[in-house]
């Protein structure tokens, strides 16, 4: 990949050595730039103004009883215009779905390769969603036994069902074509297809959208998969 300038990273995490390790591994990568290391949301949001960051790799858990949730809701209110990668060890259900809902550009967990993090954060300043696998299935699994009588939304088709479980695996156009063995092209139409169905303007939104509606959407999915 060939990148006209670094990406600017703030790394939010209060686990020191962590932060530590992590710092090494960024700075071994020509194409980014640690611009700043913190470990509380109020020294996040100083440092939003001061390093200038494209991504924000941010810890759910951030020890004192703050959450990474308190760090984006201040974030949305200065308007901050980067994107969000919660880092995190773990995350419960509804913690995942309502950072999701709060705009976050994708959730990776910890116990994943230095590697994979790395291609995430590629992702994401690309514009692209990164989604955990593991987080996904959990979510996936998950039911919302309180709805006797869930609402039905348009059901979607085969096709529509594919591309959308490759939506959740965070995969790009190209690669959904080259998996599904379909034509760039056809899988925009059919990304087009699941925004109109959905509601939704991009991806972010249309797996927000897909979780919150599990019960008409998901079980499908999980049937495939």
């Amino acid at each position: 990949m060939i990148m006209e300038r670094k990406i600017r990273l703030l790394l939010v995490d209060d686990h020191s050595l962590f932060r530590e390790s992590l710092g090494r591994l960024l700075a071994s990568e020509k194409d980014m730039e640690l611009a700043g290391e913190v470990c509380s949301v109020a020294e996040a949001i100083a440092a939003l103004d001061s390093c200038q960051p494209d991504i924000v790799l941010l810890d759910f858990d951030l020890g004192d009883r703050q959450k990474g949730l308190d760090f984006i809701e201040e974030a949305k209110r200065k308007n901050f215009q980067g994107r969000i990668l919660m880092v995190t060890a773990g995350m419960e259900d509804a913690d995942t779905v309502r950072t999701l809902q709060q705009g976050v550009a994708g959730i990776f967990l910890k116990h994943n390769s230095p590697g994979m993090l790395i291609a995430a954060i590629y992702k994401v300043f690309q514009g692209e969603l990164w989604l955990d696998a593991s987080s996904v299935r959990s979510l996936i699994s998950g039911t919302n036994s309180g709805q006797e009588n869930p609402q039905t939304y348009p059901v979607l088709n085969e096709r529509e069902q594919s591309v959308l479980r490759c939506v959740f695996e965070g995969l790009t156009n190209k690669e959904i074509a080259a998996k599904l063995n379909l034509s760039e092209s056809y899988v925009k139409a059919l990304l087009q297809q699941l925004f109109q169905k959905t509601g939704s303007r991009n991806r972010s939104q249309l797996v927000r959208i897909a979780l919150e509606r599990k019960e008409q959407y998901v079980p499908e999915l999980d049937k495939n998969r």
